[in-house]
């Protein structure tokens, strides 16, 4: 069986990403609007009444803002920590009996056919989690929503098969943006903010010396940010450490909005 990924949208206006393992189908995340969610998925061939959960990463808006909807519409259980259910509660309407499920940040867990692994992320909100997921012998890790990349995020996704790590910001851009008060820069680029260029390409090169292979750049500041600058960073650095991009390193981009690729991973039984 192979496992697939798809970024239907990641950025700081909304993140959904769908996964795929044997007969399991999951989102992580629906931040955008359940029609936009709908949309996405049938783009891609995916008819969203077969999912079967979502998976909440934290309850900031861009993570939840259509969960409810998609909650109600598909009859999805929605998982999520204790705390991370508290904090969003109010924000995601009525939830169905049956359908509010919660896990514990450092408790592994199978939905269906796919294993789920949570980790703890260090991001301001009340649990915050990252998940690497498992299908026969390949994993999938998110890694975003991050306000620096600590030891204990780099030894849960080690070695995996495909890694969406963030690449949130360039500093200067931030810091000339007058559109964002100086709480909210400071907020960002805090250690329990977002993920800079530079602190992304810090992280990639842990990665690749773990083992990963394949990364994808997500979860861009729209304001803040560029595709073009974001992979031009990493690039730029993982030439100067030596490392072959194309052999040593896939480096590919998801997108704030539009569809990103769908990636076919072969797993093992």
């Amino acid at each position: 069986m192979d496992m697939i990924f798809c970024p239907l949208y990641s950025g700081s206006s909304g993140n959904a990403l769908f996964v795929q393992y044997g007969s399991t189908r999951l989102l992580i995340d629906a931040g955008k609007s359940g029609k936009m969610i709908d949309e996405a998925l049938d783009m891609i061939g995916v008819d969203p009444a077969t999912l079967d959960a979502i998976l909440i990463t934290h309850e900031h808006t861009d993570h939840i803002c259509g969960a409810g909807v998609m909650c109600r519409k598909h009859k999805l259980p929605i998982y999520a920590t204790a705390a991370t259910w508290e904090a969003m509660d109010d924000k995601l309407g009525r939830i169905p009996e049956g359908c509010r499920r919660t896990f514990d940040t450092f408790a592994d867990f199978y939905l269906g056919d796919i294993g789920v692994v949570p980790f703890s992320i260090p991001h301001d909100a009340a649990d915050p989690v990252g998940y690497r997921l498992w299908g026969g012998n390949v994993s999938i890790s998110t890694a975003t929503d991050l306000g620096h990349f600590p030891r204990t995020v780099r030894d849960a996704v080690a070695g995996s098969s495909l890694v969406l790590l963030e690449s949130n910001h360039d500093p200067d851009m931030l810091r000339m943006n007058g559109h964002y008060s100086y709480k909210l820069k400071q907020r960002i680029l805090s250690n329990h903010g977002h993920l800079s260029n530079d602190a992304c390409a810090d992280a990639l090169l842990q990665l690749v010396d773990n083992g990963t292979q394949h990364v994808i750049l997500g979860h861009l500041s729209g304001e803040n940010n560029t595709p073009s600058l974001a992979r031009q960073v990493s690039e730029s650095r993982m030439i100067r450490e030596g490392i072959r991009l194309g052999e040593d390193l896939h480096l590919d981009m998801a997108y704030r909005d539009r569809v990103g690729s769908v990636y076919t991973l072969e797993a093992g039984a």
